[in-house]
């Protein structure tokens, strides 16, 4: 499939990928990490309270543990990009001249002549001169990261995953839970898949096998693990 045709401006990619990234990676986290705990737990238990504690704890700990990680990470980004934008401009003010070359080599190599590189340079202030600078080294201004957005997207997305594999695990009879809870967790990889496929613009084949093998594979060696336990204990 050939990937799609997708408007982007460089503030509405970075939010998009800001969203995203979190959302999509927090609800495959929680599907996976949720479903490879209970089915662990289940490999070595077949009390169907202990699986449900297990992961229910599983889903707190996780979600807690996604959004303060994508908190600081994405702080830690924003501290350096905003580091880095103060450090353009206090350098802007002590060699403008040598900003405004670095931003004429910079259209040079995105194909502009030599005069129209010089011309478009010459017409920007100094503000947008430090923007131009700064996309030089990739970073965008106008379009920082939000650590709070982030977070969030982790937290929910990462709790809607993994109340997929416990409601699945809760509502089948005991005796095929292991079974349907698979299917209800494959179908949600599938999903997320296709959802992170169609909102980056790429062809869904890929992502959608990739997060349905990784989840088979976690379901599959957690049973494995927590029925060598079982048997042991």
């Amino acid at each position: 499939m050939e990937p799609q045709e997708v408007e982007v401006t460089a503030q509405s990619l970075s939010e998009r990928l800001n969203w995203l990234r979190a959302g999509v990676l927090g609800a495959n986290d929680g599907i996976v990490s949720t479903a490879g705990l209970v089915f662990g737990v289940g490999g070595a238990t077949s009390d169907p309270v202990a699986v449900l504690v297990a992961g229910l704890a599983g889903m707190v700990a996780g979600a807690l543990s996604m959004a303060g990680g994508e908190y600081v990470s994405v702080s830690s980004q924003r501290d350096i990009e905003k580091n880095a934008a103060v450090l353009h401009a206090k350098q802007l003010d002590e060699h403008p001249e040598s900003f405004r070359q670095e931003v004429v080599e910079g259209y040079l190599e995105s194909g502009l002549s030599q005069e129209l590189a010089e011309k478009a340079v010459a017409e920007l202030d100094e503000e947008g001169l430090h923007k131009q600078a700064l996309r030089e080294i990739g970073i965008d201004a106008d379009a920082l990261v939000s650590p709070w957005i982030a977070a969030r997207a982790s937290l929910l997305s990462f709790i809607a995953g993994a109340a997929i594999p416990l409601i699945a695990l809760v509502a089948s009879p005991l005796s095929i839970r292991l079974v349907i809870t698979s299917i209800a967790v494959l179908v949600a990889l599938v999903l997320t898949g296709w959802i992170s496929a169609r909102l980056s613009g790429v062809g869904v084949v890929r992502p959608i096998l990739r997060n349905a093998v990784v989840g088979s594979a976690a379901m599959g060696l957690t049973y494995l693990v927590g029925s060598a336990i079982g048997t042991m204990i």
